[in-house]
């Protein structure tokens, strides 16, 4: 029987017992403090992966994002196109430099950026004269957007990609990997995330010189002299060599949590897909997601219920669900600024977020355990 009490996270971590090896060997060697051998394998194995020249380990993927941006020369004034349905950490980095997030809709068949609104927010730039320096692009729960076409587009205006692929590493889009469609990728090891090392991110690119000058910033800027002596400002960004072994550690698993994960959302569609009301975040042709979470949405006039009556209800069984992300151009924060939409008079993330629910999707998450969140979600919905 399962246990009832026991509590069902969103996505918790999932170790194998290969990264408490690694963190022996770190100990060991006494290389417990930033930087050491094992950030240096993390980073080449991560970036021959994902097969780019080179990656840099960071403190975590907001890191990575803020010197992605300073890599590119964002600076105050500046303008970087952003998807709005995201979390404020793919954001919150243009702001560090100065520069304004102009968002862009996404688009329901993918529910990531849309080339529709993105095309539109360049014709209005170059009418403007205010072309942006960037584009931040997020690869949302698990898959890319449709990034052929916002690739040609952002090749047509000259604008370089800063893919975020925090959510998104092991997914592809017409066999490439999440995070190498952008001038820089980026990558985050959070605790919930399909790999993690606790706390951690990744830069990466084909660029190498982009990745040695974010090396150096990230390293307190110090020049190469016998003394401690700085010619421009940097930041302390490195991940520690310990962090770097559960990495390594969690990385040899990746396409087990994957396939994990996918199975997961294929036994929640089997079991509430038919049921009218309920959608699932759909797949995108040519592409291959990881699933990291299952997110649906709730149409309260089909299911009689909504999705916060369902989180609701979920809490009461000690069960951890989620709303979709509330979109950055309705955060108080962002109040005022511009706002590109997928549709002429509607707001497709708005749509998601107000209906949107993520359910439990761990790579460990039991047969049992997801029958109990079945269950809950059946007995809530009333047709």
């Amino acid at each position: 029987m399962p246990d009832k009490n026991k509590r069902i996270f969103l996505s918790p971590p999932n170790l194998s017992g290969d990264e408490l090896e690694l963190v022996k060997d770190a100990f060991a060697s006494n290389w417990i403090a930033p930087l050491g051998p094992h950030v240096d394998a993390f980073e080449k194995e991560i970036s021959e992966y994902l097969g780019e020249k080179g990656a840099l380990a960071l403190a975590s993927g907001t890191a990575a994002i803020h010197l992605a941006l300073r890599l590119l020369d964002v600076g105050p004034k500046d303008r970087v196109f952003c998807s709005s349905l995201t979390f404020i950490a793919s954001v919150t980095p243009v702001n560090f430099l100065g520069a304004e997030p102009v968002f862009i809709d996404s688009e329901l068949s993918s529910w990531n950026m849309s080339p529709v609104a993105l095309k539109k927010a360049f014709v209005e730039a170059e009418k403007n004269n205010t072309l942006p320096k960037a584009v931040i692009i997020v690869n949302l729960y698990g898959q890319t957007p449709h990034m052929g076409p916002i690739v040609d587009i952002c090749e047509q205006y000259n604008v370089p990609i800063v893919e975020d692929a925090a959510e998104s590493l092991g997914a592809t889009y017409k066999g490439a990997q999440s995070g190498t469609f952008g001038k820089l990728g980026i990558l985050s090891f959070n605790g919930n995330k399909i790999i993690t090392t606790s706390g951690g991110g990744m830069l990466v690119s084909d660029n190498q010189e982009l990745l040695d000058k974010a090396r150096f910033w990230a390293t307190q800027a110090r020049d190469k002299a016998p003394w401690y002596q700085h010619s421009e400002i940097g930041y302390n960004y490195r991940m520690s060599n310990i962090l770097a072994a559960i990495g390594r550690g969690q990385l040899k698993h990746l396409d087990d949590r994957i396939e994990a994960k996918r199975n997961v959302y294929r036994r929640y569609v089997e079991s509430l897909g038919h049921i009218e009301g309920i959608e699932f975040m759909p797949e995108i042709e040519n592409g291959r997601s990881t699933m990291w979470l299952t997110a649906l949405t709730i149409d309260p006039k089909k299911c009689g219920t909504t999705n916060l009556e369902i989180m609701e209800k979920l809490g009461e069984e000690n069960i951890e669900s989620r709303p979709v992300w509330k979109p950055m151009h309705i955060q108080p924060v962002f109040e005022g600024n511009e706002y590109f939409t997928h549709f002429e008079n509607q707001s497709a993330c708005d749509d998601l977020f107000h209906n949107g629910l993520c359910l439990p999707s761990g790579s460990d998450l039991t047969k049992e355990q997801q029958d109990r969140v079945m269950t809950i979600v059946k007995e809530t919905i009333r047709q």
